[in-house]
């Protein structure tokens, strides 16, 4: 029984997460801090891979909503990933697991990432060019020295992480038990765990975020990424692979445990961390480079931090009120990988559509939000209808 309480908490909680994905990109047009005029679509860094397309209506509280996402979102996401990798493996095998793998997470990143985000980011080059021609966008695509996955690049580090979990099951199956007892108190010490987290987060996060800044990024093929963070999310995604091995219904997602009986203080951890996060990080901006090491230390720590507090709060508040069977969010959750693998196309010409209309950012956000969730829901149920797409992405139930 509890062992499908927490499932379920998870089926929800996997829902509400795609719905975060979906706001964040639909906001992404009206952040504040954007530049007057768009960005040019061949001209380095290509901030445009970050914020496509830019508007001049515009809403701070966007640029608080994202940030807050920005410290957590993606570690989250790597971590619920890992959660089920383990016994995958062990019912699988190692070869096994990876034809899985690269069935159901490279074909569609190999099929989205070639297919979806050039007609995706047609737009992006339409702001800035002379010639608009699709010939002449096909040009300039192919002479950029990389080739934009759009947010495929989380499936490309996560095919990887992948691949490093079913080696590492190969080679040292004896990890997946170290890992486990990790998790072992976690029930009813969550704080522990918590500790341990965050300490291993930090030691690869910290020293990659001195040296390259964690703004830094990095572009070769189909890979994006910012340089700080690869270690920092592989730390997240082998949390969540611990977790699954010692057991969802005993351990961390345990619905009797301290962490779901005791939300609250993660509420006010998670609230105070990400404030202390953006403080620094708004003092450290100010002065680039330049700021003192000791602030852009306290400002990684706090990174760090909030990450954490944030993801525990998550998993904590869904455990405590996520258990209720609904219609919508089964499907929302079923459908969740089809519509992260389309979404981006809708977002991107809504916004672009959107670009002359007389409304205000907090309404244009709103619209594209909307028709992007029934679009890319209805696509992605749409081919899961067909035989190659339930192989792909899931099958309906």
């Amino acid at each position: 029984m509890r062992a499908s309480g927490a499932s379920l908490a998870l089926n929800n909680l996997r829902a509400v997460v795609i719905l975060l994905v979906l706001a964040v990109h639909s906001v992404l047009a009206y952040l504040d801090f954007l530049p007057p005029s768009p960005y040019r679509f061949d001209e380095p860094p290509y901030r445009w891979q970050a914020t496509p397309i830019v508007d001049s209506q515009r809403w701070v509280g966007f640029d608080l909503f994202c940030a807050w996402q920005d410290v957590y979102l993606m570690s989250f996401m790597f971590f619920l990933s890992g959660l089920f990798v383990w016994p995958s493996l062990v019912r699988k095998g190692s070869w096994g697991f990876l034809r899985d793998r690269f069935l159901r997470i490279g074909l569609p990143l190999v099929l989205a990432v070639i297919l979806l985000m050039p007609i995706a980011l047609y737009p992006v080059y339409r702001l800035t060019a002379i010639d608009p021609s699709p010939a002449a966008y096909w040009q300039h695509w192919r002479e950029l020295p990389f080739w934009p996955p759009g947010p495929q690049w989380f499936l490309c580090v996560l095919l990887a992480f992948n691949v490093i979990a079913a080696g590492l099951y190969k080679l040292a199956p004896q990890c997946g038990d170290l890992l486990g007892s990790l998790a072992s108190s976690a029930r009813a010490h969550p704080i522990h765990y918590f500790i341990v987290l965050t300490i291993a987060s930090a030691l690869v996060y910290v020293p990659l975020a001195l040296i390259f800044s964690p703004w830094s990024w990095i572009y070769f093929g189909p890979f994006n990424f910012q340089l700080s963070r690869p270690l920092h999310y592989l730390v997240y995604f082998f949390a969540g692979v611990g977790v699954g091995v010692y057991g969802l219904d005993r351990g961390l997602l345990a619905l009797d445990g301290n962490l779901a009986r005791r939300w609250g203080p993660w509420l006010v951890a998670a609230f105070i961390s990400f404030l202390l996060w953006i403080s620094l990080t708004a003092l450290n901006m100010n002065d680039g480079d330049r700021a003192p090491i000791g602030m852009q230390l306290a400002n990684d720590l706090a990174f760090v931090l909030a990450c954490a507090s944030s993801c525990f709060f998550f998993v904590a508040l869904f455990l405590r009120f996520g258990q209720h069977r609904s219609r919508w969010y089964d499907s929302l959750s079923e459908n969740a990988y089809g519509i992260y693998l389309v979404h981006y196309l809708f977002v991107v010409w809504l916004q672009y559509a959107l670009l002359n209309v007389a409304l205000f950012a907090f309404a244009k956000a709103a619209i594209v939000f909307g028709i992007t969730l029934v679009m890319s829901w209805s696509v992605s149920a749409a081919i899961r209808g067909f035989p190659w797409g339930s192989r792909l992405i899931g099958a309906k139930r």
